[in-house]
């Protein structure tokens, strides 16, 4: 079985530098990635059971997802393991459900275990063992999802460029009655995006009253659904509607061809957060998109970097607009011509 010595010769660096790189203190890239490769052709597992004993460490993360049936969250989770793993640590993952009660459980879970670090997409608004979390001393980095009064760094994307492109998009297009459709009140990341969008909105005359706020009960389909349908009572519909959340734009949708309408000849429709089989519906889905791979390998980083006691401030990362069809676009998508 080959050891770290075989590792080092391999990669023809010292025993101490594949010990940096399995620790999460890369040095340059190249490096890194002669010794993972090493690694990997040998197959060097590192003991963590005598690691854990001289460092006091597991080599084990916690990660902790709001809910796991929904694909952004799916594809975040994939992203955390791949780095995580990559770096020479197991990963162990509990799914919130939405439901901060869970989000407590697995908690308590994780921190029995003695993982090193805990990465949180928080349910909801929080949950009181998060408080507990940061005063036992665990070291704890929010994702996705900030939340008030914990103090850790958050990682998650930035809509404020694409959305304003979005409210752009849409002006040019003709559409005069936007709309939107964000999380369950209270929650601040549905919050920013509703403020952001309305502000980019008024920047081309476009107004985004109340009565075309719709607070989603919950971040699912059926929600999605409930919301559109009250958006189609009202005496003057929307003409575009912006769902913050890939499953309740697909409930949205549900509800516009129950009634006989059509995307886009009726109502426009973009969805926040895209996943790969938007191109396959029809129309494609106009999305913005949100770095997500990105997202998890910055999470595992900043974790990292607070295990290690190094600097570890909050990272943003710029979410895109992508065009497609679903708002009228002509075809092959883009922006139209003013």
């Amino acid at each position: 079985m080959a050891n770290i010595k075989d590792v080092a010769e391999r990669a023809g660096v010292s025993v101490a530098t594949v010990s940096r790189v399995l620790n999460g203190r890369s040095p340059v890239a190249e490096t890194r990635e002669r010794v993972l490769a090493a690694v990997q052709e040998l197959g060097y597992r590192p003991n963590n059971v005598a690691r854990a004993l001289r460092t006091a460490r597991t080599g084990a993360l916690g990660l902790i997802i709001s809910d796991l049936t929904n694909p952004f969250f799916t594809e975040l989770a994939d992203a955390v393991e791949d780095e995580a793993r990559s770096l020479g640590y197991s990963l162990v993952i509990g799914n919130a459900g939405e439901r901060p009660a869970q989000q407590d459980d697995y908690i308590r879970t994780l921190l029995d275990r003695r993982i090193d670090g805990l990465l949180v997409s928080s349910a909801g608004t929080g949950s009181a063992m998060l408080s507990e979390v940061v005063a036992s001393g665990t070291p704890l980095v929010l994702l996705d999802r900030s939340v008030p009064g914990i103090d850790a760094p958050c990682v998650r994307a930035d809509g404020r460029t694409a959305l304003t492109e979005l409210a752009g998009h849409l002006a040019a297009l003709g559409r005069r009655r936007p709309a939107i459709i964000v999380a369950p009140a209270g929650t601040p990341t549905g919050e920013e995006r509703l403020e952001l969008f309305r502000a980019a909105l008024a920047e081309h005359g476009l107004a985004l009253p109340d009565e075309r706020v719709g607070s989603s009960p919950d971040l699912q389909h059926t929600g999605g659904r409930r919301v559109m349908s009250a958006f189609l009572d009202l005496a003057e519909p929307p003409d575009a509607v912006l769902a913050t959340d890939n499953l309740m734009a697909l409930g949205a949708m549900d509800e516009l061809r129950a009634r006989g309408l059509r995307v886009p000849d009726d109502v426009a429709l973009v969805v926040y957060d895209d996943v790969p089989w938007f191109t396959h519906i029809d129309p494609p889905l106009t999305a913005i998109a949100q770095p997500t791979r990105e997202l998890g390998r910055a999470a595992v980083h900043t974790l990292l970097a607070r295990i290690e006691g190094r600097p570890a401030d909050s990272v943003l990362l710029p979410a895109r607009l992508v065009t497609r069809r679903s708002c009228g676009e002509p075809p092959g998508g883009g922006m139209p011509t003013p």
